[in-house]
């Protein structure tokens, strides 16, 4: 699973301004600020048709003319399993993040199931599935492996905060599996989503593709997964 919240982009205008710094065709922007739709009282910018061809135009050439979507900056929060979290670490440039420390503060709730992206593991009941323990005349799935991970968890943070002693810090630390959600506050820019969008958009993890779709619904999406055609100015 993927949750992404509180988004909010900052640097349009800014980004306009810069990209016609080099030809020095800032008498030829369209933009202009109108008041916000949301009723927030903050401005809003209005991209007119000139500035958007150009932007285009220069989102086609790549990234080496549209320097300017570096300047777009997006603030989001992003709840993931840590082994998508592995490898959205990958994008070193470009990007910041803040994240919930396991190592400081997994022992401050109790685990539940709602804490792990469980959506694929099979259910014996639904499939005829599972490992069958000889020993103990029983046959466990996927789900029931995770419950029993949980249990055991929650036993060894029950040790921990009863007596502080760190042998029990450690089996949490090393038993937690890589679908355990973890929340980051991220910040990255257009360009950066252009190289995640380019890569990821038809990878086999759900969590990509997810991403990628939230990515095609921002504002003026189409300067990164490039759909439309620019217009020469």
């Amino acid at each position: 699973m993927i949750k992404i919240e509180n988004v909010t982009i900052h640097g349009f205008e800014e980004a306009i301004r810069g990209m016609r710094n080099p030809m020095n065709s800032w008498d030829m922007s369209d933009s202009e600020k109108i008041p916000s739709l949301s009723n927030s009282g903050i401005e809003e910018l209005f991209i007119g048709d000139n500035d958007y061809n150009l932007m285009m135009k220069l989102a086609a050439g790549g990234s080496v003319h549209a320097k300017y979507r570096r300047m777009i900056t997006v603030y989001l929060d992003i709840t993931a399993p840590l082994y998508w979290w592995k490898e959205f670490d990958t994008y070193k440039v470009g990007t910041v993040a803040n994240y919930c420390s396991t190592m400081h503060k997994i022992h401050a709730k109790e685990f539940t199931l709602e804490d792990f992206s469980h959506e694929h593991l099979f259910e014996f009941k639904d499939y005829d599935s599972g490992l069958f323990l000889e020993w103990a005349n029983v046959r466990i799935d996927g789900k029931d492996l995770l419950g029993l991970t949980i249990n055991v968890l929650n036993y060894y943070c029950d040790l921990y905060l009863k007596t502080k002693d760190k042998k029990y810090w450690w089996q949490m630390i090393q038993l937690l599996p890589s679908s355990y959600n973890q929340k980051r506050t991220v910040m990255l820019n257009y360009e950066v989503l252009v190289g995640i969008y380019r890569w990821r958009k038809e990878h086999k993890l759900d969590e990509w593709r997810e991403f990628c779709q939230w990515i095609e619904q921002l504002p003026y999406s189409e300067i990164i997964v490039g759909e439309k055609e620019a217009v020469n100015e």
